[in-house]
């Protein structure tokens, strides 16, 4: 579908880029209004390099005397364009690993009200996954079973992929001072996005890999990304399932967690004790250990399925439109 030139954004965060740049915002299609390239107190001096060799009139650079990570840019990046009033804020990297010839694809369904965010998803080309470095395939893999749970959005992909398109309404309610400012980032706002209710929709693509430098090390966030996870989990649940609403959904999951620690606890007393005292343990005490695991088990499972079943399906843009017009008429 045809963009409208006067309601979309680029964001590009600039830490180290250089190099890569320069042939980004050449690449940039003529449908795109403004470009914010936001320099991250970058150490080669990216902002002013792109002010000096850019002469295109779109191009915005936002210079930050500290550096504050890529969330930090790409929030400094979505205040200026909401600013500006603009309508969807597209967010690509600047180290030429995201074609900008893609931006319309994440555009369509945001214009069409279909979604409130879409990101990239490197996973759908079986042959664009087996040039991914096997290190990176496996540590998106692990990441992005984890922000199933801690999402809530059971039907995307690729966390961490940092192509990504927002429309300004779920924009203008994201709590910028609280989100992730590392690595952390994308995920967090998908968290985040959660909380809104927003619809997020994946867009197939591809990567290229050149001679750019990934600050991502997989081994090394691993720890930070799980303890992450599990904190917006117990807050998304919190959220969702007993401060905005209750549910058979609000019973299943403590239910399911009790039982199941209770018969594992059991049963481990148990059969230390028989072990110890060298006798075997009875078949009572096997079924009191048991039982509450398979019960605790299966409400666990109830619950995952109601909360895929849950997945936001009515984009927040059109809620809150409707919200605003009917505020309007009871003003008038």
């Amino acid at each position: 579908m045809p963009l409208d030139p006067d309601k979309i954004a680029v964001v590009i965060p600039s830490y180290k880029v250089r190099n890569h740049i320069l042939g980004v915002l050449q690449q940039m299609p003529p449908e795109v209004t403004k470009v914010f390239v936001v320099d991250d107190c970058c150490p080669e001096q990216s902002g002013s390099f792109v002010r000096k060799n850019c002469d295109d009139s779109r191009v915005v650079v936002i210079r930050h005397e500290a550096n504050q990570g890529v969330g930090g840019a790409v929030m400094s990046g979505y205040r200026a364009a909401i600013a500006d009033g603009m309508d969807i804020i597209v967010k690509i990297d600047g180290d030429g690993q995201m074609d900008p010839a893609l931006i319309a694809d994440f555009v369509a369904p945001i214009a069409s009200g279909e979604a409130d965010y879409t990101k990239g998803n490197r996973f759908f080309d079986l042959e664009g996954v087996r040039s991914m470095p096997k290190m990176r395939l496996f540590g998106n893999a692990a990441l992005s079973f984890m922000t199933k749970f801690s999402s809530g959005y059971w039907d995307v992909f690729d966390p961490t992929n940092g192509y990504t398109a927002i429309h300004r309404d779920a924009a203008e309610h994201l709590p910028f001072d609280k989100i992730s400012r590392r690595y952390f980032f994308e995920t967090d706002v998908l968290f985040r996005l959660n909380t809104l209710r927003a619809v997020v929709v994946d867009i197939p693509m591809q990567s290229k890999y050149g001679d750019e430098v990934s600050n991502l090390k997989i081994s090394k966030i691993a720890g930070e990304f799980f303890l992450k996870h599990v904190r917006n989990f117990i807050k998304r649940v919190f959220y969702n399932y007993y401060l905005r609403d209750m549910s058979v959904a609000s019973l299943e999951l403590p239910l399911g967690v009790v039982f199941s620690l209770f018969g594992l606890a059991y049963g481990v007393i148990h059969w230390g004790s028989s072990l110890r005292s060298d006798t075997v343990t009875p078949a009572g005490t096997v079924m009191l250990s048991a039982l509450p695991i398979l019960v605790g088990v299966q409400l666990i499972l109830a619950f995952i399925g109601h909360d895929v079943a849950s997945t936001p399906s009515r984009p927040f843009q059109r809620r809150h439109r409707k919200n605003k017009h009917e505020a309007t008429r009871e003003d008038h």
